[in-house]
């Protein structure tokens, strides 16, 4: 069985807003050899929708961008791609799943077929699946900016607080630290 890792962007006081993270080369390398080493993609339609709507014309080349962009995009475009919706069912990205009925058990069958474990990228999505205990490691880059705004991360809360294991810390270059975490217990 696989792994679920809760992977994303977040400012120091917990803003997710995609905008506020330091986009830069060594940035998406990290989250290229994260995906990497991961078998699939998971995500809320939101967020599927966002990357839908830029990372296929990066792989395919349509639009110009350095390398370590392209590498992650045509990593991307190679993954399973795995998508919870109650209103979409169409998805037509190259290896897109849609994940339907009963959520504990679509993403359970996810990480009994996944060996090398999936990467969660959706913040109100992880909310949820960190309800049903599903989620198993955080991988969280944590810029070095204040944002003073939202979304953030939980903010639709949780039924008790998480205890965690460190199990490493990396600063980067750009002044982030690339924290990787696993539930304790």
């Amino acid at each position: 069985m696989g792994l679920l890792t809760f992977s994303i962007n977040v400012t120091l006081d917990g803003c997710v807003d995609h905008q506020e993270g330091i986009v830069d080369d060594e940035t998406h390398a990290l989250f290229t050899r994260l995906l990497d080493e991961s078998g699939a993609m998971l995500w809320g339609r939101v967020t599927y929708e966002m990357m839908e709507s830029f990372w296929p014309a990066v792989a395919r080349g349509d639009l110009e961008a350095p390398p370590t962009t392209t590498e992650w995009a045509v990593t991307l475009e190679s993954k399973p791609k795995y998508v919870v919706s109650m209103t979409r069912t169409d998805f037509p990205w190259t290896n897109s799943h849609h994940i339907t009925g009963d959520l504990r058990e679509g993403i359970q069958k996810i990480k009994d077929a996944t060996p090398a474990g999936i990467l969660l990228g959706s913040v109100g999505l992880a909310a949820e699946l960190d309800r049903l205990d599903l989620i198993d490691e955080y991988r969280m880059l944590v810029h070095p900016r204040i944002a003073g705004h939202g979304p953030t991360l939980y903010e639709s809360g949780l039924p008790g607080t998480r205890q965690l294991e460190l199990i490493s810390a990396q600063p980067l270059r750009n002044g982030a630290v690339a924290m990787h975490y696993r539930r304790a217990g």
